[in-house]
């Protein structure tokens, strides 16, 4: 799993990322899920279960997420849930298995719900953590159409994500 923790908006922010053994077949292709949960001042804010495939040139595609939201405590809604294969949803790209800087890829192809597209701005620079030094890593600036927003994130080869927005990692494991 891996751990990332900072200051979020309001307050401090926590996401943990871990890959199940479960596997979920979306669209008719088996997909690894990955199970995320965020908190915001220790209280528990979403649980997201995200389906992956790793494609044969080593493309990581994203097949969709369900979505758990909380407020104290309590399940209150599912917002930005998506599958492919579902109205009118498609498969998106998180991470191309061979990333160029200055090309774009979509990553969530859900019309109206989840639209999210992904710009690589750097490659192979090292960078720091209270988790490590990673010697290349890869910045990807995330853009929202829907909610407006452009978001830096920052990944590690063999590790995954390890910087999103202003939440770093903190831990991991292998």
């Amino acid at each position: 799993f891996i751990v990332l923790e900072g200051p979020d908006g309001s307050g401090t922010g926590r996401v943990q990322i871990t890959v199940l053994d479960d596997i979920k077949v979306v669209a008719g292709v088996e997909t690894r899920v990955v199970e995320e949960r965020e908190w915001l001042d220790d209280e528990l804010t979403e649980v997201s279960r995200n389906y992956f495939v790793q494609a044969s040139d080593g493309s990581v595609c994203y097949y969709g997420e369900e979505v758990d939201d909380y407020r104290d405590g309590e399940l209150v809604g599912h917002s930005g849930a998506w599958l492919a294969g579902e109205n009118g949803a498609l498969p998106g790209m998180l991470m191309p298995g061979n990333p160029v800087v200055g090309t774009s890829h979509a990553q969530e192809v859900a019309p109206g719900i989840a639209e999210d597209a992904a710009v690589i701005v750097e490659i192979g620079v090292p960078f720091t953590t209270p988790a490590g030094s990673f010697d290349d890593t890869l910045v990807a600036q995330d853009v929202d159409p829907l909610g407006g927003g452009i978001d830096p994130k920052r990944y590690a080869r063999g590790v995954g994500l390890i910087v999103d927005e202003q939440l770093v990692v903190t831990s991991f494991t292998d």
